[in-house]
């Protein structure tokens, strides 16, 4: 089994609340961010950290977890669960990592539609805050 150091970085910044400061360490410049709710994808480091640090505060209390991991070289899809305002949701984060084994591309998938609603009413006070 091989380790991959970009999912590994991943899970630490996690950890330690997905400070921007510390997500800017472990993302690609051209990176891109596709949000379950944002119809365009989002390009530049500094715009997928804006939207990974969003997401950060508004799954603090929401008893996140990832059930399950499958990986595959550079390319990583994380299962996770949480709850928010007592809606359960299931989604996935998609991670490809360059040969740097920083983040190139972070694609969120969330379900059931009750649940994207509320994210994107979150996810957009959030934004707007910043």
């Amino acid at each position: 089994m091989s380790v991959n150091p970009g999912l590994a970085a991943w899970h630490r910044v996690m950890a330690a609340g997905n400070l921007p400061h510390e997500l800017a360490e472990i993302i690609a410049s051209d990176a891109v961010f596709h949000s379950p709710v944002v119809h365009t994808p989002q390009a530049g480091r500094e715009k997928v950290v804006a939207y990974l640090a969003a997401a950060g505060k508004v799954f603090e209390n929401s008893k996140f977890v990832y059930v399950r991991e499958l990986v595959d070289g550079h390319e990583a899809c994380l299962e996770f669960t949480a709850e928010i305002d007592g809606i359960k949701l299931n989604g996935i984060d998609l991670i490809a990592f360059g040969p740097d084994w920083l983040i190139r591309d972070f694609k969120v998938m969330v379900r059931p539609l009750k649940a994207i609603n509320k994210l994107w009413e979150l996810m957009a006070a959030q934004l707007e805050a910043k």
